[in-house]
């Protein structure tokens, strides 16, 4: 009599598969996976509840247009091309006095640019605008006529006639802001950064380099446009 267990030809037979636990005959789902699955769904939902606030938080500032706040500071013939002239502007609105700052303006002068090919020319048509916030700290600078420069009082930082650094601490230039004329008078608008070639950029803060590999460590805040 063969065995119940071999086939007719004495191999062993091959037999059935038990069926899982907890599994029903016509279910396309056991527990083991549905639970499985459940437990995933609920660390991919809290995984996201931390991920996305944080994705959305850096890529926020890719999204947003700030919006451009031009403010009149005199007629064109109040300013001179040899010469700052020191006006007070608003750069955070509602704050009082603590949302001013000051401004070095003057004309466009052709003669400090003609002998050098580090800077850009300038035009008797354009108005420069130097920002007094030091690129090293951020203290106040204050544009020194008997020598030409702009001096920091806090620790020693130098700065040229345009505004190029000369000694000391600070990382850059100074500062510039935007400017335009509308019905003969001088306007100012928003802040931008410059390279040590004095090419504008995005406004950075104070302390963080505009050239070379820093471009990539110190990242521009991308909700300030570039001047055009």
């Amino acid at each position: 009599m063969a065995d119940q267990g071999n086939d007719k030809r004495g191999a062993p037979k091959e037999l059935p598969k038990p069926e899982p636990a907890g599994y029903f005959e016509g279910e396309s789902m056991n527990r083991r996976t549905a639970l499985s699955i459940a437990v995933q769904a609920v660390g991919g939902l809290a995984g996201a509840a931390i991920v996305l606030p944080a994705i959305g938080f850096a890529a926020a500032p890719l999204f947003e247009q700030e919006k451009e706040s031009w403010q009149g500071v005199g007629p064109t013939a109040d300013f001179s091309p040899d010469t700052y002239r020191p006006v007070v502007i608003t750069i955070v609105p509602n704050i009082g006095e603590t949302g001013k700052t000051t401004v070095y303006v003057r004309r466009g002068n052709p003669q400090v640019t003609a002998n050098q090919t580090k800077y850009p020319p300038e035009s008797p048509d354009e108005f420069i605008a130097i920002s007094t916030r030091c690129a090293h700290v951020g203290c106040p600078v204050r544009f020194v006529e008997a020598s030409g420069s702009f001096i920091c009082p806090c620790h020693g930082g130098v700065y040229g006639f345009l505004g190029e650094r000369i000694g000391g601490p600070p990382v850059r230039p100074l500062d510039r802001f935007q400017t335009r004329v509308t019905n003969d008078q001088v306007e100012v608008g928003p802040r931008y950064s410059v390279t040590n070639n004095l090419d504008p950029v995005r406004a950075r803060d104070p302390g963080e380099f505009t050239g070379g590999i820093w471009n990539y460590i110190y990242p521009p805040r991308p909700s300030v446009p570039p001047p055009p």
